[in-house]
């Protein structure tokens, strides 16, 4: 009988006892196996835009159970300080060269916050390769002081010498060969004494509509989990430095909504294709049916022009709204307590309209919700400021647009998505 394959999911609940901060974030980041990559990886799933983590249970199944919380903190710490979704230094897209040596400074600058809880051969500030180096420090400072080459192997006594590996042993899809020995080679180098990276960082950067969605989601579970750890009355082992750090860096980010928009749009239309045979797949031919969209997704933007919503405010709605009409085709629903039908038009892509007031009462959410109900849309984006009861359920998916102010200080509460705009 095979033995079964190791399943950390299982396991992680034991592995984060100790933590609470760690553990609210790890049960919102899937965790799926993949004998792909020697060790583990964290990347943005593009179908689901949510971060994920993929690790090979033989490397995983060869650790002691604080090697295992060590690595599961290692991917966290990537997802918390941004090094997922496009930190990287500017100067990387004209020089590709210097990702090895950014791959060593994230690694170096997570490592230091992890001292005694990873696998032997991490890389580690003041040890090895790195002695001279101390700990504590940004990725973007050891990026600066890192030799040209932190991979190169000294001379030897023939006098030659040679190059590490580039970081990542394995990509995803290059198939499971030599997997059961990569594990501890990926952390310890390339066998000959080579230090490299714990993990694999090819699946990061970009600039995605999906990457600024899962960075938003992010902050939102970073602040349950620091709410849950203040409750708990201990962080575990996230020190005093780096929870400022993490408080700092990701709970004052600022989002792009505009990509945000662009990518609720996106999804409902995904829902409207089927497959075909008749069209090839262009990533898998001839083993999957290629795509066909059927129709366009009909998205619905209500607009909140009740006299709580002001004129300044009213016009940032219009003005991104006349960005989006680059990208798409929706239907515009003005609503106070009422929807004024005879006011709702289609904005075609590609048109500008300048902004306009059509309605001055009260608010109610109920009127535009259920005229989207029962018009059949895909989407419903709600621009408002958030001022009334919370509405009856959406047939479709629903978003909410505000001001910061009004995303922090909300007269209801929901598990929908708000998104913060500056007015």
């Amino acid at each position: 009988m095979n033995k079964p394959q190791f399943d950390l999911n299982k396991h992680v609940a034991r592995l984060l006892m100790d933590e609470p901060f760690f553990a609210v974030l790890s049960r919102n980041i899937d965790k799926t196996p993949s004998n792909a990559l020697p060790t583990a990886g964290v990347r943005v799933n593009p179908d689901t835009a949510q971060f994920e983590m993929l690790y090979n249970p033989q490397y995983f199944e060869g650790l002691t159970d604080v090697e295992r919380g060590g690595v599961l903190k290692h991917e966290f710490y990537h997802l918390i300080f941004e090094h997922v979704t496009g930190r990287m230094p500017a100067e990387i897209d004209a020089n590709p060269g210097l990702m090895k040596k950014w791959n060593f400074a994230t690694d170096l600058a997570i490592n230091s916050h992890l001292r005694g809880q990873l696998p032997e051969g991490c890389l580690m500030p003041g040890e090895g390769p790195f002695a001279d180096l101390p700990a504590g420090k940004s990725a973007e400072w050891y990026m600066d002081n890192l030799p040209e080459n932190p991979g190169k192997k000294e001379k030897g006594e023939d006098g030659e010498e040679g190059e590490g590996q580039e970081g990542q042993d394995a990509q995803p899809g290059q198939g499971e060969e030599g997997a059961e020995g990569k594990e501890k080679k990926n952390a310890q180098g390339n066998g000959q004494g080579d230090p490299q990276p714990l993990d694999d960082h090819s699946m990061w950067g970009g600039n995605s509509a999906a990457n600024e969605i899962a960075k938003e989601r992010l902050k939102e579970t970073v602040k349950k989990a620091a709410e849950e750890a203040t409750k708990a009355g201990s962080w575990g082992s996230v020190g005093s430095d780096c929870r400022k750090d993490i408080t700092d860096r990701l709970l004052t980010t600022k989002v792009d909504w505009t990509k945000v928009l662009r990518y609720f749009i996106k999804t409902s239309q995904q829902a409207n294709r089927r497959g075909t045979v008749k069209k090839i797949n262009r990533r898998y031919a001839y083993i999957h049916p290629g795509r066909k969209r059927t129709r366009t997704a009909k998205i619905a933007i209500s607009i909140d022009q009740s006299g709580s919503v002001d004129d300044v405010m009213l016009q940032a709605f219009f003005a991104e709204l006349n960005k989006l009409a680059d990208l798409a085709e929706f239907t515009v629903v003005p609503f106070d307590t009422d929807v004024a039908k005879d006011k709702v038009f289609v904005w075609k892509k590609g048109d500008r309209k300048k902004w306009e007031r059509v309605m001055c009462g009260g608010t109610c959410f109920n009127a535009p919700t259920q005229y989207v109900n029962e018009n059949n849309f895909d989407g419903h984006i709600v621009l408002t400021d958030m001022c009334a009861p919370k509405p009856i359920a959406s047939k479709c998916q629903r978003m909410w647009m505000t001001t910061a102010y009004y995303a922090k200080h909300p007269y209801f509460k929901t598990n929908e998505r708000i998104i913060a705009i500056e007015a």
